[in-house]
């Protein structure tokens, strides 16, 4: 059974803020995360429960897994040196 992936709405804002292509590239990952929430190099965030990280490019797309509900749900986007603050 696939995952739904939603958006948070500041992380809705953080995605529409960036270039064009990079939007293209980080809507691609998040559409594979329906079907894989948990892809090879993805990343549980310490500390935090059920959170997860993926690399696209120099930016980040950090969410969480609700299984239970079958969600996925992106909570920020941003460059490698600003998404954790």
């Amino acid at each position: 059974m696939a995952h739904s992936a939603e958006y948070k709405t500041s992380a809705r804002k953080e995605l529409d803020a960036l270039p064009g292509n990079v939007q293209v590239r980080i809507s691609a990952a998040v559409d594979d995360l329906e079907d894989n929430p948990r892809p090879p190099g993805c990343k549980k965030l310490k500390g935090r429960d059920n959170e997860y990280r993926i690399r696209v490019g120099d930016y980040r797309i950090v969410y969480e897994v609700h299984d239970a509900v079958l969600i996925v749900l992106v909570i920020g986007i941003g460059h490698r040196s600003k998404v954790y603050h």
